[in-house]
């Protein structure tokens, strides 16, 4: 043939749609019409055949409404006898037609070159996970992917909420991935970014490899690209990737340069500033909080130039939160002006004149002039200067006094509040832990009472700067005092797993709520935060609490068996993930034959979706198999 070294794209194959009918074949080619056109000079069939544009227009409309004409060679297929010349065509020798044009163009085209296949995946030298672990993070990933039931949780444990302490203890032991659960983990880790972090560190470098070959895990590959170059590449290579890369590569690029050297992610970011969008100036800046020193000074301090006030006003916070910076100093030269000692009375106070104005010097520092709805202008610029002034200031100008006695101090003119909040907010960003126990006082006093903030969350980031220990003992002694109500917020901040004494305060407080007949679902935010945060070792204490009681009379119908029903979840929970740490430990303290822990396997249905999961998983795993070349 004249055309016999083209390669030519198909046109469709015959059977390709059973519908025998005007609109079945319009469907069935219309999705094709565009891809299997031929060019202008193969339009036709040789002999005076019917154009291939012909048999498209009459499948698109239909044959009752477009009949196409049959070529005068047309020959009889299977059941059907050969068209008359010049007779209209039905669906069924329409797609004769088609299928007899689609034969003849298809032997004029050459072979199609097969695709490289991939390079092989690349070693992970880690320990492979104990048997035990592997097989309870299949199960895992395979209950995240299992249909949501609704409804009632019952007592078997959420084991989707467990996966990120599983990441975290694998993690620790340095232990690589299974090969075949690589598609399940980039899957999850696709739906929670929350999980993103460990199962990127979790899946090593095959995970990254496996990630290159389906586009829907291309995320993988711009939030590890940064990190990935800063420790293997060259000087030239990360400078070419911060040149040339996406914005997310670049983000996470500046963020590896800065964990390992701050003079160099921040002469990286200097050398193309000017040229950033504002936006991405905003996201640049924000990534120097990591590190951040009095070198950055100069830097910023230009930042406050800046034509995006957004920029400025992220300059002027970080500024603000190294006490010798400049900054800091006109701040605190502004804030002393306006809050001074009244010793007016028989007692020290404290005395406030808020700003009149916000100059145009209190604006390039950081200061937003014009208020949010329903605060007020000379407010709104005190607290703003208060926030970015040094609280190292305030002892000197309040005779020496400490934290906690300047805090006590009235304050005249019911600026207290103004004032006490913008002193958390400093505390807060200059990380404070004096300032922050003055402000948050005794937890045993109600909140709207206290020194500081009545705002949980204002709170909570106060306790944020707190060590350890001390968060702790504090949360615990506001759940003894006001119960359990108004804790939620303070919980998150703790370190896991809770300490005893704050486990214990959280355990007592929800009995205490089941003896007094409270609604259960009100507490079921702390009772999940429970099941992920208390000590695994207070399981076989808390075995009493399964129990169901007898209702206290006005309790909320059928509470007690809820009550219980939870307490047996917390339970099982606990137990799991004590099984959870030991299979993970190198001497195997596990053996493989265990019996799952009470609730795993609690109900038909799990166990269908779990099965369902885990054989999609051992599909897509075949793309990375434990094979040499794929995978050590």
């Amino acid at each position: 043939m004249p055309d016999a070294t083209r390669t030519a794209p198909s046109a469709p194959t015959p059977g390709t749609n059973d519908t025998a009918t005007g609109v079945g074949v319009g469907v069935g080619v219309e999705s094709r019409a565009d891809v299997f056109a031929p060019p202008a000079a193969e339009s036709g069939l040789p002999t005076g055949g019917v154009p291939w544009e012909e048999l498209v227009t009459a499948a698109l409309l239909g044959t009752d409404r477009r009949p196409s004409r049959s070529g005068p060679s047309a020959p009889a297929t299977s059941g059907h006898p050969a068209s008359a010349p010049g007779a209209s065509a039905g669906p069924t020798a329409l797609l004769d037609a088609a299928a007899l044009h689609t034969v003849r163009r298809r032997a004029a085209l050459l072979p199609a070159v097969g695709a490289a296949p991939p390079v092989p995946a690349p070693a992970d030298p880690r320990p492979p996970l104990p048997p035990a672990a592997r097989r309870r993070l299949a199960q895992l990933l395979a209950d995240r992917s299992a249909p949501s039931a609704g409804g009632r949780r019952g007592s078997a444990p959420d084991l989707t909420e467990l996966i990120p302490q599983w990441l975290a203890l694998a993690g620790e032991r340095g232990y690589r991935a299974p090969a075949e659960q690589l598609p399940a983990l980039l899957d999850a880790a696709r739906a929670r970014t929350d999980l993103r972090p460990r199962v990127l560190s979790f899946a090593g470098p095959r995970g990254l490899w496996l990630a290159a070959l389906n586009p829907d895990w291309r995320f993988a590959l711009r939030a590890s690209t940064g990190a990935h170059r800063t420790a293997t590449g060259s000087p030239g290579e990360i400078r070419r990737l911060w040149e040339e890369g996406l914005f997310a590569e670049r983000v996470a690029l500046l963020g590896a340069v800065r964990a390992q050297d701050p003079a160099a992610a921040r002469e990286l970011l200097a050398q193309t500033w000017s040229a950033e969008r504002a936006e991405d100036r905003l996201m640049f800046l924000d990534s120097l909080r990591a590190g951040l020193g009095e070198a950055d000074e100069p830097f910023l301090e230009e930042a406050l130039s800046d034509r995006s006030r957004n920029v400025r006003s992220t300059a002027a916070e970080l500024l603000s939160a190294l006490p010798g910076s400049a900054l800091a100093r006109r701040m605190a030269s502004r804030a002393m002006t306006c809050v001074n000692p009244d010793r007016t009375g028989d007692a020290l106070a404290i005395a406030v004149e808020a700003p009149h104005e916000c100059d145009a010097d209190m604006q390039r520092d950081g200061v937003t002039p014009v208020p949010p709805s329903g605060r007020g202008e000379r407010s709104w610029w005190l607290g703003q200067l208060v926030e970015a002034a040094p609280l190292s200031v305030w002892p000197e100008r309040f005779g020496g006094r400490s934290a906690r006695e300047i805090v006590a101090l009235p304050v005249a003119d019911g600026w207290e509040a103004e004032l006490h909040a913008a002193w958390c907010r400093a505390a807060v960003r200059q990380r404070d832990p004096a300032w922050a126990r003055a402000l948050l006082g005794a937890p045993s006093i109600p909140p709207a009472s206290g020194p500081g903030t009545a705002s949980l969350a204002e709170r909570s980031q106060l306790l944020a700067t707190l060590p350890t220990a001390e968060r702790a003992d504090w949360v615990a002694g506001f759940i003894a005092a006001h119960g359990l109500s108004e804790a939620f917020q303070l919980l998150g901040v703790c370190a896991l797993p809770w300490a005893g004494p704050l486990g214990r305060a959280v355990v007592d407080a929800l009995d205490i709520a089941r003896d007094a007949g409270s609604y259960p679902w009100s507490f079921s935010g702390v009772m999940g935060l429970a099941e992920r945060c208390l000590d695994p070792a207070e399981a076989d204490r808390l075995e009493v609490l399964t129990a169901t009681q007898d209702e206290p009379e006005g309790a909320s119908p059928g509470a007690g068996g809820y009550w219980s029903e939870a307490f047996r979840r917390l339970v099982s929970t606990l137990r799991l993930r004590a099984a959870m740490a030991a299979e993970l430990t190198p001497d195997g303290t596990t053996p493989d034959d265990a019996t799952p822990e009470p609730g795993t396997e609690a109900s038909p249905e799990g166990r269908t979706a779990a099965s369902g999961a885990a054989t999609s998983g051992r599909d897509q795993g075949a793309a990375a198999p434990d094979a040499p070349g794929t995978a050590a």
